[in-house]
């Protein structure tokens, strides 16, 4: 939606274009009421009195809040009753005139010629139309109804015209809207209007029947101010206090984000203070650079700039103290003539303290109303935002820092291995043709024979400065880190596997020069290992893992660079070891398949298993599944292995539909299996086979598998798909997709990573996490499981956030057949649903 450009405010000298017009009729009105009573100049005693009294209403303004809104009472109503009433016509917009003249001159720190002598013509013409009104219609000299519906429509013409002439100025100046908004203050300013005009008739009654009541009357009236003035500073004690209390809640919610705090704390301030400017200054300090930002009264977003004069603030800085200047503030009245230089009226400036350190400046400039000035009350005000504002700041700052340690080495400033894994995940998320991301780790020699012979400080130094070398000779585009003791690593971009190993030589060499030490000169050499994406890798751990096993293999070597291959890694020599039992494991049928349940957590009922391969080796003992996995990879066998898990798990689902306890089954498949075009047709094959619904069959292809060959596997996905099995997202979160992935990939179920299942009951990070991927999951239309359960609150919190299913510890473990019929007696029992009989747990143990 497209918002209406606002209107752009313009010179307070188009005031004039209705202060002239204004001007024009209260005189033509003047000259018309001095014709009809020519001898008004007699009855100036009277007005003298008209006068003090028109003066003491305008100064006596009482603002009361009801609610969310803001009255101002001025009771001009009743000496303006006595006025019309006792004085002539002509008299009237005289005294109005002059009255409105001396308050404004006595109580503006400013003039401004423009908007005084709006006032004045506005007041002298609406007075004046009061005057006609009162003159065409007589009042009788002895008060009675017909005089008090007299002066009634008069007051009530001269409140409505008031109201007109400040609408079309605010329209005028600052365009339609403002004065529409003028226009609807309106009826509250009649209804107080018409209270005073009762107020005021019961004056003249008074009056009318005894001059003498003037003395009770002026004891009435100083005892209504008295009261005014109370219950008004009882309703703004009452209001500030919520209004600080919301805006330090505010500044709380916003949370440790220096970025966003300008924006939440200087509206509300400027708001609050009924200030025209409010500034937030904070001084340069370390890595924070200078920050001034500014809210305007006529602007809805921040200006960077401020009115506040420098040697102003740099005062309120040096001293630390609060700074406040305006007429109600003596002491500093040496300053006033520099803001009235600039058209300043008063100012406060508070400093922002971090301990005992002064860190800048929270300042209001500029009490809105000509009359009005900040007081003290506004100085105690605002040094309570203030404290909250500062503490604000420094939290922000200090989250800053520990986000600074949390990815950088303090010894060197440089990154380390959290950060190196963050920019090698980025780096491998972009996939260039002729361009390999290079991960060289290079390994200090001799680094711990200079800890031992002269100690950590000289240790430590050594490190310093090879981490200076290593900044000036890596390229432009290079990263460069710590990730260990004596281990640095630089990644970047290549244009081949043979042009980083020629980078690793080059940089080896620049930095083999001598550096000094204490007092020795010494000549350290250092070992690189080199791996490269996507050859040696897909994901950061390994690319570095893999470095270092490089690097250690360098060591040896006279030239010092080795790159990765698969010998180097006694993992994958030991995989290759097993290569062949494993062969001969799949065809004697030594590969044992365990189940482990899976559970909805609304009503806890037993809906599947997911099948799982188990390898118990004769000289090794159990196999991890992720090395003999990896060995089927390599060596061809993953298909046999799949359809091995497959078909048992097909078998076993058919018999238990057999037994009338129908469970879906699951089964994890690898990305290469999802690159064998014939592996749809082999799923339909076993399908048909053992009479199992394509429905009853969940596919879990792991996430960050998926994403290096995700256009390759589509196809695979797709035909899946319109079998009629499904598709679930296995260990979502632990990849570098974006979740946006999730509308493209025709999955039907996304389960999140037991990593942040595990952990959301204690890490804030991981629940949130969490939250996200269910609540996104929902949008999509999505299943959502969580594997990884094994704790009440866990199962609990993922229960109130919808997740669906769960699949854990805290329900089984993986069990073979036999224990997991066992299982099913002892944890389950039968429910009957309108789906027919499900098993339903008895209680989480």
């Amino acid at each position: 939606m497209v918002r209406r450009p606002q209107a752009r405010p313009r010179s307070a000298q188009y005031a004039w274009l209705i202060t002239g017009p204004l001007a024009v009729f209260a005189t033509v009105c003047v000259v018309a009421l001095w014709l009809a009573e020519p001898t008004w100049y007699r009855s100036w005693p009277g007005a003298l009195l008209a006068l003090a009294g028109v003066c003491m209403a305008y100064v006596g303004v009482f603002n009361v809040v009801i609610r969310r809104g803001s009255y101002s009472i001025i009771l001009t109503e009743v000496p303006l009753i006595l006025a019309l009433f006792y004085l002539p016509g002509a008299m009237v917009p005289l005294v109005v005139a002059a009255a409105t003249i001396i308050t404004q001159l006595a109580r503006s720190a400013v003039v401004m010629p423009a908007k005084m002598w709006f006032n004045v013509a506005k007041a002298t013409a609406s007075i004046s139309a009061a005057a006609l009104i009162v003159t065409a219609l007589h009042v009788d000299e002895h008060a009675g109804p017909r005089t008090w519906a007299v002066l009634t429509i008069a007051l009530l013409v001269n409140v409505i015209v008031d109201m007109i002439c400040v609408s079309g100025v605010m329209s005028l100046v600052q365009g339609v809207p403002a004065g529409l908004d003028m226009l609807r203050g309106l009826p509250p300013a009649i209804a107080i209007a018409g209270v005073n005009i009762v107020i005021g008739l019961v004056f003249l009654e008074a009056l009318v029947a005894s001059r003498w009541s003037a003395l009770l009357l002026a004891i009435l009236i100083a005892a209504l101010v008295l009261m005014l003035r109370s219950f008004a500073e009882f309703f703004r004690q009452h209001r500030t206090l919520t209004d600080v209390y919301e805006l330090t809640k505010a500044v709380r919610e916003e949370g440790p984000d220096d970025a966003g705090l300008p924006d939440v704390l200087l509206g509300r301030v400027r708001a609050l203070m009924r200030a025209e400017y409010a500034t937030l200054w904070l001084a340069p300090q370390g890595r924070h650079p200078e920050v001034l930002l500014t809210a305007r009264v006529e602007n809805k977003g921040l200006l960077d700039l401020s009115p506040t004069p420098t040697a102003v603030r740099e005062r309120a800085f040096a001293d630390g103290q609060t700074l406040a200047v305006g007429p109600q503030f003596a002491k500093t009245q040496d300053l006033r003539r520099e803001l009235r230089a600039l058209k300043i009226k008063d100012a406060v400036l508070v400093p922002l303290r971090s301990g005992q350190t002064t860190i800048g400046t929270l300042e209001v400039v500029n009490r809105l109303g000509d009359t009005r000035s900040f007081r003290a009350a506004d100085v105690q005000v605002l040094e309570t935002i203030a404290a909250h504002a500062a503490a604000a700041v420094e939290n922000s700052r200090l989250v800053e820092r520990l986000r600074h340690d949390a990815y950088h080495d303090r010894l060197t400033g440089l990154p380390n291995r959290r950060r190196i894994t963050d920019a090698l995940a980025e780096a491998v998320k972009v996939r260039a043709e002729k361009e390999v991301v290079a991960t060289l780790l290079f390994d200090v020699d001799g680094q711990r024979d200079v800890n031992e012979s002269m100690g950590h400080a000289a240790g430590d130094k050594l490190l310093a400065e090879v981490a200076e070398r290593l900044r000036s000779i890596a390229g432009p585009g290079a990263l460069v880190g710590r990730i260990g003791g004596d281990e640095f690593v630089v990644t970047q971009r290549a244009e081949s596997t043979d042009a980083t190993v020629q980078l690793a030589t080059e940089m080896r060499e620049q930095l083999r020069g001598p550096m000094t030490v204490g007092s020795l000169t010494l000549d350290v050499d250092t070992a690189v290992g080199v791996s490269v994406y996507p050859d040696h890798g897909g994901d950061p751990e390994t690319l570095i893992q893999r470095a270092e096993l490089a690097a250690n293999a360098a060591k040896v070597l006279p030239y010092g660079v080795q790159l990765f291959h698969p010998a180097l890694e006694s993992r994958a020599v030991r995989r290759l070891g097993i290569a062949a039992d494993l062969r001969k494991a799949l065809d004697n049928d030594d590969l044992d398949v365990y189940y482990q349940p899976k559970v909805t957590l609304a009503d806890r009922h037993l809906v599947g298993v997911e099948c799982l391969a188990r390898w118990t080796h004769a000289a090794h003992g159990e196999v991890a599944p992720e090395d003999f996995v990896a060995v089927a990879e390599h060596t061809g066998q993953l298909s046999r292995l799949t359809e091995r898990v497959l078909s048992e798990g097909l078998r076993r689902c058919h018999e238990w539909a057999e037994a009338d306890r129908p469970l879906s089954i699951a089964v994890n498949l690898s990305v290469r299996t999802l690159l064998d075009s014939r592996f749809p047709d082999q799923v339909e094959e076993l399908l048909d086979r053992y009479g199992v619904a394509a429905a009853q069959v969940t596919f879990e292809i792991s996430e960050p598998g998926m994403l290096g060959d995700i256009e390759r596997v589509l196809p695979t996905l797709y035909r899946l798909r319109d079998l009629g099995v499904r598709l679930s997202v296995d260990d979502f979160g632990t990849g570098a997709s974006s979740l946006s992935y999730l509308r493209q990939w025709p999955v039907h179920e996304v389960k999140i990573d037991d990593s942040f299942v595990q952990g959301m009951a204690t890490d804030s990070g991981d629940l949130a996490i969490v939250r996200a991927v269910i609540s996104l999951s929902r949008e999509f239309g999505l299943t959502v499981v969580a594997e990884g359960v094994e704790s009440e609150l866990t199962l609990d919190l993922l229960e109130e956030m919808g997740c669906e299913i769960g699949q854990g510890y805290l329900f089984s473990r993986p069990l073979p057949y036999e224990r997991l019929e066992a299982w099913f007696s002892a944890q389950t029992e039968p429910e009957s649903t309108p789906t027919g009989e499900v098993r339903r747990l008895r209680a989480v143990i």
